[in-house]
């Protein structure tokens, strides 16, 4: 055994828990955007840039970690350690494979339930409301000048992208990650000196496209005025996740290591922006929807006053026939 799988066969079980727990925490937090999209039956919300971008970032990521030579040598020195030593030093290898894993979905997911105009908007958010009573309570008339809280769809479809555009933006995550895995082939056995370069340059690559992966979708969330499909509570996860992960790597790296840092910082401030402002249109639009079904209550109830002495003027202004009492009380 050299020397590098010999300190892999010491296994330290602080570590140990602290990456299993960062890997269970990376499944959970997808988990609540996987259940919205399939829930709702649409991936009305969500930028397609921003997935096109989180898929290739996580493309670019796995692919770094794959062609590194440290993470090779763990791999190869599983063949001399046993099985616990060998997953305890590939538990970095598989966070980063499960969060391009858990991106991908979201990716099939967006492509498969994509909205192509036979659901409206107004219909999602219905689908996303737990107050069923609403459907229950007619509109009232525009005389009464009480106007919906939902923005008119048509203004919506116009906000909302193609299906062409989605088709257009998964053919380019596929052609990405088939380019990328030949390319790291062929550095990893047919040129291996440079591979600790393409692994730097996949890292940079990342980075990049994970700094500026929210902007996309923050646009699309402040133009549309609502979440749609995008899940709250996946955000409510990731945002503090990030700002913990940066922070456990500045402590470790110091400020001589802000480019492996910073990105996860800029990318937990660019969620808590995303994270308040969906929050501050769901909270207002459920608002909004609970006025109005005060509003539409208000109405029925006073029509239902309106028609029920009608109808009982009409039975006493009837004529009277054999089956009439004698005497009537007026």
């Amino acid at each position: 055994m050299d020397a590098h799988c010999e300190e892999l066969a010491h296994v330290s079980y602080t570590n140990f828990a602290l990456s299993l727990l960062i890997l269970v925490g990376i499944l959970i937090s997808y988990l609540p955007q996987h259940v919205r999209i399939i829930r709702l039956r649409s991936s009305y919300g969500l930028s397609p840039y921003f997935v096109l971008l989180g898929t290739t970032s996580g493309t670019c990521a796995f692919a770094n970690i794959l062609v590194l030579p440290r993470s090779r040598a763990d791999i190869a020195c599983c063949r001399q350690v046993d099985e616990f030593a060998c997953l305890a030093g590939l538990l970095g290898v598989a966070q980063v494979g499960v969060q391009w894993s858990c991106f991908g979905v979201i990716l099939l997911l967006f492509l498969i339930f994509f909205p192509r105009g036979e659901v409206a908007p107004s219909a999602l958010d219905a689908a996303d409301d737990s107050d069923e009573t609403a459907a229950t309570i007619s509109d009232p008339p525009p005389a009464l000048g009480i106007t919906k809280s939902i923005p008119a769809d048509s203004d919506s479809v116009a906000l909302a992208p193609s299906y062409r555009t989605a088709l257009v933006v998964v053919a380019v995550c596929v052609l990405h990650a088939a380019l990328t895995a030949i390319l790291s082939f062929f550095f990893i056995y047919a040129a291996p000196q440079h591979a600790q370069s393409w692994a730097n340059f996949l890292g940079v690559l990342s980075t990049v496209l994970a700094s500026i992966q929210y902007f996309p979708q923050i646009y699309t969330t402040y133009r549309l005025k609502r979440v749609g499909s995008l899940s709250i509570p996946m955000m409510c996860i990731q945002t503090p996740g990030s700002f913990v992960w940066a922070g456990s790597l500045a402590a470790r790296l110091g400020p001589e290591g802000w480019s492996a840092w910073g990105v996860y910082l800029v990318t937990g401030c660019l969620q808590g922006c995303l994270l308040v402002m969906g929050s501050y249109f769901e909270i207002t639009r459920r608002r909004r929807e609970r006025e109005e079904l005060k509003r539409r209550i208000e109405y029925n109830t006073s029509v239902d006053a309106l028609v029920e002495p009608e109808v009982v003027e009409e039975e006493q202004d009837q004529d009277p026939s054999e089956h009439t009492p004698l005497l009537r009380a007026d």
